[in-house]
C-alpha cells in the first residue's frame, strides 16, 4: 500500500493494472495504452470522433480482459441504428488486442460530424453484448443488455447493473500527442473501480443489502473521486499509473497487483480465409472474383489477402 507518491520502475504503457481501495471491497483497474493503440489506429480510415470510440472501447476491452483468469477471449459488440452499425473490440489472454467498427454505406461523412467519441450519436439505439470466450469445449457466456448512456464507457457502467449487479464507474479517454520525433501518435487510457461483494454475498438483491453503511461510503468516495480524473491525466506518458492512484486514493490507501501486459495483435491469416472462402459454392466464388482473383481485406487489422484459382478453377492457388 503506498505510504507516499510511488515512483515506478515498470512500463509505463501498454498495462492494466488492478488495485484495491484500503481494505475495502473496492477493487480496480487502469489501463494505458501506447504504441499497442497507436498502431490499432492508424490502420484504419475511419473519421476522427470513430477513432477517438473505438480506442475507448479497446481501452475498455483491455481493462476487462486483463481479470481472465484461463486462456479464452473476451468480446465488447455495441450495434446501433445510427450511421455506425457496429463497433467490437476483444482482448484475448496473453494481451492481444484489436478493434474494428462499420460505418453504414453512405454514412461516411455523417459520422465524420460527432464532436467526440459520442455513442449516442455514432450509434444511437442498439444493444451491446459482451462475450466470454472460454476456448474450445467450453460454453460461452454471454450477457446483452441495451445501448445506454452517450460514452461506451457509461454503456458498461450500465451494462455492469444490468447484466451483472456489479456498481461500477468507468472513466476513459482517448487522444492523440507529439512524440519526440514530432510525429502525431495515438494514446489511451482508462480506469475503473466497483464494488465487489465479498465471498458468499447476494450480489443478485442488489447493492442495498450487500452494502454496509461502511462500504456504502467507502464506494461512494471511491466512484466520486475517480470522477474528477482528466483525459490529461489517463493520457500522459509523464504521469505513470501508480501515481495516479495515488492523486486519486491515498486517503484511503491503494494497493496495487502484479500488471499486464496488452499488444495490438490480430488473428487473421491466409489459411483462415482461405477455410472461409472454402465454404462457398463455385458459383459464388465465380461471382466474387475481379481480374482473375479474389481479393481479401481483413476488418481488424486492414491486411489484405489475394487468392488466384488454379488452372482446374476448382482449388486457390498456393501463396
Amino acid at each position: 500500500m503506498f505510504d507516499e507518491t510511488p515512483q515506478s520502475g515498470g512500463p509505463q504503457d501498454d498495462v492494466v493494472i488492478p488495485f484495491q481501495v484500503g481494505d475495502f471491497p473496492v477493487r480496480g483497474r487502469v489501463v494505458r495504452l501506447g504504441p499497442a493503440i497507436d498502431e490499432l489506429l492508424s490502420r484504419h480510415d475511419f473519421p476522427r470522433p470513430l477513432k477517438q470510440l473505438i480506442g475507448e472501447t479497446a481501452a475498455l476491452v483491455a481493462m476487462l480482459g486483463a481479470s481472465l483468469k484461463f486462456d479464452g477471449k473476451l468480446i465488447l459488440q455495441a450495434q446501433g441504428d445510427g450511421p455506425v452499425s457496429m463497433i467490437v473490440a476483444d482482448y484475448t489472454a496473453g494481451g492481444a488486442l484489436r478493434a474494428t467498427a462499420k460505418i453504414q454505406e453512405g454514412h461516411e461523412e455523417i459520422a465524420g460530424r460527432a464532436e467526440g467519441p459520442e455513442l449516442h450519436f455514432l450509434l444511437r439505439k442498439g444493444h451491446m453484448v459482451m462475450t466470454i470466450d472460454q476456448g474450445a469445449d467450453m460454453e460461452r457466456y454471454q450477457g446483452v443488455v441495451p445501448l445506454e448512456g452517450p460514452t461506451v464507457g457509461k454503456a458498461a457502467v450500465a451494462y455492469f447493473a444490468q447484466s451483472e449487479q456489479i456498481p461500477t464507474a468507468i472513466e476513459l479517454a482517448v487522444g492523440q500527442v507529439t512524440d519526440e520525433n514530432g510525429r502525431e501518435t495515438w494514446r489511451a487510457g482508462g480506469a475503473m473501480v466497483q464494488f465487489m461483494a465479498a465471498e458468499g454475498g447476494t450480489r443478485e438483491r442488489g447493492e442495498e443489502v450487500i452494502m454496509a453503511d461502511d462500504d456504502r461510503e467507502a464506494w461512494n468516495r471511491a466512484a466520486i473521486l475517480l470522477e474528477t480524473v482528466k483525459a490529461d491525466e489517463l493520457l500522459d506518458p509523464t504521469v505513470s499509473p501508480e501515481q495516479l492512484l495515488y492523486r486519486l486514493y491515498h486517503e484511503d490507501g491503494v494497493r496495487v497487483f502484479e500488471p499486464s501486459t496488452a499488444h495490438f495483435e490480430c488473428t487473421c491469416s491466409r489459411e483462415k480465409i482461405a477455410n472461409v472462402l472454402a465454404q462457398y459454392t463455385k458459383a459464388d466464388i465465380e461471382d466474387m472474383i475481379e481480374d482473375g482473383a479474389i481479393e481479401v481485406s481483413c476488418d481488424f487489422c486492414r491486411e489484405k489477402y489475394r487468392f488466384e484459382l488454379d488452372e482446374t478453377g476448382e482449388r486457390f492457388k498456393d501463396d
